[in-house]
């Protein structure tokens, strides 16, 4: 019975694990590599057989199947994941830029569920969650070595209900708790475009999406229009998005040819180099871009870019240090894997991942007050438990932080000081 069993699952997984990658990365790998990867597929087939067999309660193979994919790719790095085909389907409506939660980018970091930034005027932006909060506990459960599909999932939910999330926030080595209603989360692209003074422009760009150039375009033209000279591009809190449309959002204020970003991966035809090529690009005028710890991704792809073709001042705090570049492969049963397939390099060659891009003038890194002076070391194995001591007995309830985002913006010193400089460099130039 056994023989049979495994004799059936090495077909079917071989069979599942060709029909999957469709061809694409398994036609590159040589004889030798396929023959280990078969070998261990035979090791594997053994195992779902045992389970099949003996296992107390029954089970459905595409469950093992899934189950084992997850943990393939959760083994990888933190932002390759297994998608099921629910989690694909809520990942295309994000891309579209409306979706249900509390209003979060999150990532795994130091085996933690972190927050990479709160979205602005959102349930999460308001209870004041930070980047670089360690989310501990989600309603009743301690997400100790929880996965980022678990997590999402525990903080997704109906518009109107309400979830309890408990973080740990390293500067001040202490706990939080937040009552947070869930609501229909509604990305804008640019969240506001105006002239502040003196020909000075400012222009907020939350993420980037498919309409991100085009609604850029325009709010450009119309602050053009209004008489702009000069202009602060502020990417704080924006945690990325699309790849080519941070592209396609540097190039138009690069001159023509200018390196963008360099993508570089395990094998050399996965390398690629971008240049601007955007026909009227915005060079003429002075510019500021400013970053804080909530910007990733696709908004360092754009500071970098300005830093190194030296088009602009990086002003704000150190960005949150996300150099890699997943790309999603559908299945054909409806799921997907998200996969990390390279890592990006800024035009001078840096790798900013796990490091972040360090501004041209720092300002604005906001500090409670009572900081501890020696935060609980990241990386620490005891540090890592001692995070979780007592979280399962804190009692959730709304609890204000010392100083949210949002009242960080109510008196923006760092736009103040943006401000200040494109008048000085105006006069400089006069």
């Amino acid at each position: 019975m056994l023989k049979v069993f495994r004799k059936i699952f090495v077909f079917v997984c071989v069979a599942f694990f060709l029909a999957s990658l469709s061809g694409l990365a398994i036609s590159s790998i040589d004889r030798s590599k396929k023959n280990e990867t078969f070998k261990e597929l035979d090791l594997f087939a053994d195992a779902l057989a045992f389970i099949q067999a003996q296992y107390v309660d029954d089970t459905k193979p595409k469950d093992l199947i899934y189950g084992a994919m997850a943990g393939m790719l959760d083994r990888l790095d933190p932002h390759s994941q297994f998608l099921m085909p629910e989690e694909y389907d809520e990942l295309k409506v994000e891309t579209e830029g409306k979706f249900g939660g509390i209003g979060i980018e999150i990532t795994i970091k130091d085996s933690l569920v972190t927050v990479i930034t709160p979205i602005e005027d959102t349930p999460a932006w308001e209870a004041g969650l930070q980047p670089n909060d360690r989310i501990v506990k989600i309603d009743d459960v301690v997400i100790k070595n929880f996965t980022l599909n678990d997590a999402v999932k525990k903080l997704r939910g109906k518009p109107g209900t309400e979830v309890n999330v408990v973080i740990w926030r390293q500067a001040e080595n202490k706990l939080h708790s937040y009552k947070i209603k869930r609501a229909t989360i509604v990305i804008k692209d640019i969240k506001e475009a105006k002239i502040l003074e003196d020909h000075i422009a400012y222009l907020k760009l939350v993420e980037f999406r498919e309409d991100t150039p085009k609604e850029l375009g325009r709010a450009l033209k119309d602050l053009k229009d209004q008489g702009m000279d000069s202009l602060v591009l502020d990417l704080r809190n924006n945690p990325g998005g699309l790849l080519d449309m941070a592209i396609a959002v540097s190039e138009m204020f690069l001159f023509k040819g200018a390196v963008i970003v360099s993508i570089k991966g395990r094998e050399v035809k996965q390398n690629a180099e971008y240049r601007a090529n955007f026909k009227t690009p915005y060079v003429d005028m002075p510019l500021i871009v400013l970053v804080n710890e909530g910007s990733a991704s696709g908004s360092e792809i754009v500071a970098g870019a300005m830093q190194d073709n030296k088009r602009a001042i990086i002003l704000g705090a150190t960005t949150f240090g996300k150099g890699s570049v997943q790309t999603v492969f559908p299945l054909r049963d409806g799921s997907a894997l998200k996969l990390t397939t390279s890592r990006y390099f800024t035009p001078d060659g840096i790798s900013i991942h796990e490091k972040g891009i360090t501004p041209d003038i720092i300002v604005g890194s906001k500090v409670p007050v009572n900081v501890v002076k020696e935060a609980v070391p990241e990386k620490d194995t005891k540090a890592y438990e001692a995070i979780f001591e007592g979280v399962e007995d804190k009692k959730t309830k709304d609890e204000p932080v010392l100083q949210s985002l949002k009242d960080v913006y109510a008196s923006d010193t760092t736009l103040e000081r943006a401000v200040e400089i494109l008048k000085g460099i105006k006069i400089y130039k006069k």
